[in-house]
């Protein structure tokens, strides 16, 4: 370049002063634009190898950097763009042409603005952005961070802009979850405490009045979990959050406020449409329980607004959860038949045994022992109820045909505890609450779950295991075919003084041989004797 300088100004030397300078000015130009192509050759070189997606224009903006990462955030290779202008690099971001970032730093911030971005924030020449790109990877989309810096010369001239564009997707959903998992109830998905406390400092100060509040409050979970485990527990909650979520307006704040408890904030509603939702909660709660008598719900609701400015919504809040007392304190009992009536449906439904056919034993059997009225009442119900606690138990493990694994057993022997669990929580079925629990246990000790012996077994739960294992041999099962009643008899006594109370089998084995044949009654006396 200097060797070209030279030669034009011998060329010149009779020109007048003022085209000579005017020359040279022009030649420093060209050594200016020579060493910056140099310098935009190598920075294109560096740029090409960066992780980040990276784009240049010029100050017309006509692209003339696109690197290698670009091409594959955007799908469109460097030969097809470069030295296009009119915002064309836009479309493969957002599916249209419209200013970016880079663009912002050749034009006016405040004019050009911030549509299409989530965050914009200008830190002197340079801008930052974040921003959701719907049609980056071919319509994938991506979250994005990118940066936008001006090029200027050595002299401060402005010659186009630089922008770098950095996924974030894989950032931001991580970012997401733990927001939303700290915004959440894990188990329901409902807002939890910490979120529902802070919406109401903030709609305390707000301009959303009246501010209506509901108190909920799961009836009977304590039963549910002691009867059939915390599975069927969290099932339940689940459950209710999902009614409450469906009873309200997406626009209102539910959440898991404690354990058995829910709070509902209902911006914007008077007291009169709070009561309105809070009926139609229990609309709701009653089309549940037509879908689901097996695991009933119950809420107990509390209701109360804060009408206007100034009325504290902390006091609403412990207006409600007294409102919501008083109504469970009213409907407690209610809930507890209701829980009792839809397990005895559950258990009619799911027929364990042949009932009204073990009823009819448990009265031929129960006077042959002179039991009292009372004692046959219990009875009764015990045959009614001795394999409620079957409830608790998983179906594919109660009706599985084949053989059972030790775990299997394990589960199906939690059933007594299960069903006395049940009887307890219920001042009908309280009363037989240890017959259940007992039902399963031998003469020899070798029962289950106490390993309780002899007399130390209640004497009615002694009767009640010969009438269900009388029952159970009568009854067909997917591994064998049912047992006539002359081999069920032989078994009993086989069982007798090990598994049954010897004395009772003696009983009952003498009182049914009366309605078996001639030929039966001559095979078997013999053994009762």
């Amino acid at each position: 370049m200097t060797a070209l300088k030279d030669k034009l100004i011998l060329m010149v030397k009779e020109l007048s002063e003022e085209k000579l300078s005017a020359l040279e000015r022009f030649i420093t130009a060209l050594e200016r634009g020579e060493n910056l192509l140099e310098k935009l050759y190598l920075y294109e070189k560096i740029i090409d190898s960066l992780p980040d997606a990276t784009l240049a224009i010029d100050k017309y903006g006509r692209v003339i950097v696109w690197n290698q990462a670009m091409e594959e955030m955007t799908g469109v290779k460097k030969e097809e763009i470069l030295g296009k202008g009119d915002y064309i690099y836009a479309e493969p971001f957002f599916g249209r042409r419209k200013p970016i970032c880079v663009d912002l730093v050749l034009g006016n911030f405040s004019e050009i603005g911030i549509n299409g971005y989530e965050k914009l924030e200008k830190r002197g020449k340079v801008i930052v952005g974040e921003g959701v790109a719907p049609n980056a990877y071919g319509g994938k989309g991506a979250c994005y961070w990118t940066l936008a810096a001006p090029i200027e010369d050595d002299e401060g001239n402005l010659l186009g802009a630089v922008q770098c564009v950095r996924d974030v997707t894989e950032k931001r959903i991580i970012e997401n979850e733990l927001k939303y998992c700290s915004t959440r109830d894990v188990l329901t998905g409902l807002y939890n405490r910490a979120f529902f406390e802070e919406e109401v400092k903030r709609m305390e100060k707000g301009r959303e009045y009246p501010i209506s509040v509901l108190i909920c409050d799961l009836d009977n979970l304590k039963a549910v979990n002691d009867m059939f485990g915390h599975d069927k527990g969290d099932l339940l909650l689940k459950r209710a959050a999902e009614v409450l979520r469906n009873g309200v307006r997406q626009s209102d704040v539910v959440a898991r406020i404690g354990g058995d408890e829910f709070g509902i904030l209902l911006p914007g509603t008077s007291r009169e449409a709070a009561e309105e939702i809070a009926q139609r909660i229990l609309e709701k709660v009653g089309e549940y329980n037509k879908l689901h008598p097996d695991l009933p719900l119950s809420l107990s609701i509390g209701v109360s607004t804060a009408s206007k400015p100034g009325v504290s919504l902390w006091e609403t809040l412990r207006e409600a959860d007294d409102a919501m007392y008083r109504n469970k304190l009213a409907s407690g009992n209610d809930a507890r038949v209701a829980l009792v009536k839809a397990l005895k449906t559950a258990l009619m439904e799911r027929d364990f045994h042949n009932t009204e056919r073990m009823k009819k034993v448990a009265l031929k059997f129960g006077p042959a022992l002179k039991l009292s009225r009372e004692e046959m009442d219990k009875l009764v119900l015990l045959v009614e109820m001795h394999d409620i606690g079957k409830l608790g138990v998983p179906e594919n493990v109660l009706n599985k045909p084949e053989p059972l694994s030790p775990e299997e057993r394990r589960i199906i022997e939690r059933h007594p505890e299960i069903g006395y669990r049940i009887a307890l929580t219920s001042g009908e079925l309280s009363a037989i609450a240890p017959l259940i629990l007992q039902h399963h246990e031998r003469w020899d000790g070798k029962g289950y779950p106490q390993g309780l012996r002899g007399e130390e077994i209640a004497y009615l739960s002694r009767i009640m295991a010969i009438i269900d294992a009388y029952d159970a041999m009568l009854s067909p099962r997917p591994y064998r075919a049912p047992l006539t009643r002359k081999e069920v008899l032989k078994e009993l006594l086989k069982g007798s003084g090990t598994q049954f109370d010897p004395d009772l089998v003696k009983v009952f084995v003498s009182l049914f041989l009366k309605e078996e044949d001639i030929s039966e009654k001559r095979d078997l006396k013999g053994e009762v004797s």
